[in-house]
This record gives structure tokens, C-alpha cells and sequence, in this order.
């Protein structure tokens, strides 16, 4: 199960990027959802039966169930998506799951902890042309009022997208963040 349900709340009418906290739940497809928690509890049980534990995808598809059942972006359960991508990690250990995890940390402890996740990433350099790496850099940089920084990362994520709707959304937060650091 992937975030195909929100499929229709991911783009505006101009087929602009709405980022997943600010999508229409209501616009959501219930009966795929529906379906989806239905299959990943039929996979989940026959593999307990069988005593395996979770395998990639099925720790995947239920970071994506903890996102369908929230009613609300502020109903998601984050410590329970943080649980579920430290399992993943240390399973199957790749720098955009640890990416991935970092956001989760934010929303759990804070968007300090989360660069320190990120940084990390960084010193290594991993993921420096995966534009997703320095937008989820811009965007703790900014919740941290580091906006000149914010502004940078912003920008260098829109050069590496190749996607014109994310890279008119990462201009935008890159010019905001902008016009927060002249303010200050």
C-alpha cells in the first residue's frame, strides 16, 4: 500500500504540488484504503502465522496505514511511523529510508534532531544530487529559523528536480525563506 490513495489531494487544480500536511483527506480514496489495510492485514497475519517478520514492503505499506487512518495531519501517529521506520532502517538500511526517518524524527523530537539525522547524511554524501534530501534539509532548517540556510537548500533541491510542479513548490519556500532571513 503506497500513497496512491491521495492521489487526487496531491495536485491543485494548476497541478501544483499540495505537500501530504496541508492534502484534503476528505479527498482520499476510502474504498482503496479500505482495501489496502484489508491486504496488509491478511499479508501481516499469514506471516506471523508463519513466524516471519515484517519484510520491506510490508513495513512500507504500514508507514502508509498510519497515514490513511489519520483523519487529520495532526491525528497521524508519529511515534508509531518513527517505531515503524526504525525497524526499517536497521532491516534494510538505505540513506533515503534514513531520510525518510528523519522526517518522522522531526515530527516526534523536534526539527533539531531530525538535522542531526540529515547532517549526517550529509558528511557522508549520500543523496547530494537526490533533491528530496536538500528539500527535507531546507524545510528543518526553516522550522528552525534558519532561513538564509532554509533559502539555499530550497534552492540547490529545485535545481536537482526534474519535475516542474516540485520545482515551482521548492522556488516558492526558497523566496519565502528568503524574504524571513532579510527580516531578520
Amino acid at each position: 500500500m503506497d500513497l496512491a490513495f491521495s492521489r487526487r489531494a496531491r495536485s491543485g487544480p494548476a497541478k501544483d504540488v499540495i505537500l501530504l500536511a496541508d492534502q484534503d483527506r476528505s479527498r482520499w480514496d476510502r474504498l482503496l484504503i479500505r482495501r489496502g489495510l484489508a491486504a496488509l492485514g491478511r499479508g501481516n497475519g499469514m506471516a506471523r502465522k508463519r513466524g516471519v517478520p515484517p519484510g520491506r514492503y510490508a513495513l512500507q505499506a504500514a508507514i502508509a496505514a498510519v497515514h490513511a487512518m489519520a483523519a487529520t495531519p495532526e491525528d497521524t501517529d508519529w511515534r508509531r511511523i518513527t517505531g515503524l521506520y526504525a525497524v526499517l532502517a536497521q532491516r534494510f538500511a538505505s540513506p533515503v529510508i534514513e531520510l525518510n526517518r528523519a522526517v518522522a524524527v522531526s515530527r516526534v523530537h523536534g526539527p533539531a534532531a531530525a538535522l542531526e539525522l540529515v547532517d549526517t547524511l550529509v558528511a557522508a554524501g549520500t543523496l547530494d544530487t537526490y533533491h528530496l534530501r536538500h528539500a527535507v534539509r531546507g524545510d528543518l532548517l526553516a522550522q528552525l529559523g534558519r532561513h538564509a540556510e532554509a533559502s539555499a537548500a530550497f534552492t540547490r533541491a529545485a535545481e536537482l528536480t526534474g519535475n516542474s510542479a516540485e520545482q515551482a513548490l521548492l522556488l516558492d519556500r526558497a523566496a519565502a525563506c528568503a524574504r524571513d532571513a532579510g527580516r531578520n
